[in-house]
């Protein structure tokens, strides 16, 4: 797969209005500034389009899933939002106002979660993702936020296309630009944020950038990464300072001291090393950690993310996010919609 192309754009071609996925979404068109805080509508207009009611919703392309706490809560294309009360067995479809992609999602308790997404959308749920509302949007942008992370109810910071950084303090009310507290004069697109234990927040993006802070987002520190492609997520392992940088052709770094020092992790599929692109992960009650991506693979660590087993799953599905059922099993997301598997990744019975 070839690199996506880098650079500042000077003039907004065509709106982007469909994602590949991650491995291709990254290659966006458009840009423009986003603009000075905004306050939040406190309710939809009158005009609001929500999205469609579909029985295939489960089944279309779903980019995301989490836990709101017992709860799983997957979104998608066409402003698909899924929970489901039943470990995955069933889903039902919240009501949502937007028919945009929604690219990731967030939730810091049971109840209070958020999700990103194309047009530069923030939503927000109070109710476990049941019914959401629109705290943010930005139309004439054309291009997608990418990530989303919170601290609390109050603090959280959305990330996306051509190094877009949002930060909230007042639980979304008002989003303010604070990109540049990055040094990111290539505009790279800002792909993942994730929290490090006893260390701060790690983000990754186009072109192998990274950036760390230790003060929750207030100033930010460009990393030298190990890497010059595209990173298209971060995880912390829950040890102090470890965190995994994954992202092109299977390429997947660990770092024990916040990013400072980097080390290859090798990936090893039945015909040799792994070649697919690596999309989404998770860390599991048990601290194992569970990494998946194109071609149906599925990797699993149980020493912190020093070394990993890798499952391809026979239908070679693209898989862009996975997390725990909570019954042993996985919740896979991606091409096909939500999947079912064993703590492996194979499907249920296989």
């Amino acid at each position: 797969m070839s690199e996506p192309v880098m650079g500042v754009v000077s003039c907004r071609p065509p709106a982007l209005r469909r994602f590949a996925l991650l491995a291709t979404a990254l290659s966006l068109l458009g840009a423009a500034a986003l603009s000075a805080p905004v306050l939040a509508a406190a309710t939809p207009a009158a005009d609001t389009v929500y999205a469609i009611e579909s029985a295939k919703a489960a089944k279309s392309l779903v980019v995301d899933v989490a836990h709101a706490g017992p709860r799983l809560v997957a979104t998608g294309d066409r402003g698909h939002i899924l929970y489901s009360d039943d470990q995955g067995t069933t889903w039902v479809q919240a009501k949502v106002p937007t028919r945009q992609l929604l690219t990731a999602l967030f939730f810091v308790d049971d109840k209070n979660g958020w999700a990103v997404g194309h047009d530069a959308q923030v939503l927000a749920t109070q109710d476990g993702g049941a019914t959401w509302t629109r705290q943010f949007e930005d139309v004439k942008r054309e291009s997608p936020l990418l990530d989303v992370w919170f601290k609390d109810t109050h603090h959280g910071f959305a990330v996306g296309a051509y190094g877009a950084v949002l930060e909230t303090t007042d639980g979304g009310q008002h989003w303010e630009d604070v990109s540049d507290r990055l040094d990111n004069e290539d505009q790279y697109h800002l792909n993942a944020i994730a929290q490090v234990k006893d260390s701060g927040l790690f983000i990754v993006g186009e072109q192998g950038s990274m950036f760390r802070s230790a003060d929750d987002g207030q100033t930010w520190e460009r990393v030298e990464g190990p890497y010059q492609g595209s990173l298209f997520g971060v995880i912390g392992t829950g040890q102090p300072g470890t965190l995994l940088a994954y992202g092109l052709r299977g390429n997947l770094f660990r770092s024990t001291d916040f990013g400072t020092t980097w080390e290859l992790v090798q990936l090893k599929a039945g015909r040799g090393a792994l070649e697919f692109g690596l999309a989404g992960a998770t860390l599991l009650d048990n601290g194992s950690l569970v990494i998946v991506g194109h071609g149906g693979s599925v990797a699993r660590s149980d020493d912190h993310g020093a070394t990993f087993s890798v499952f391809n799953r026979p239908d070679r599905i693209s898989l862009s996010a996975v997390t725990a059922a909570g019954n042993g099993n996985l919740i896979l997301v991606g091409q096909g919609g939500v999947h079912v598997a064993t703590s492996s990744g194979a499907d249920l019975g296989k």
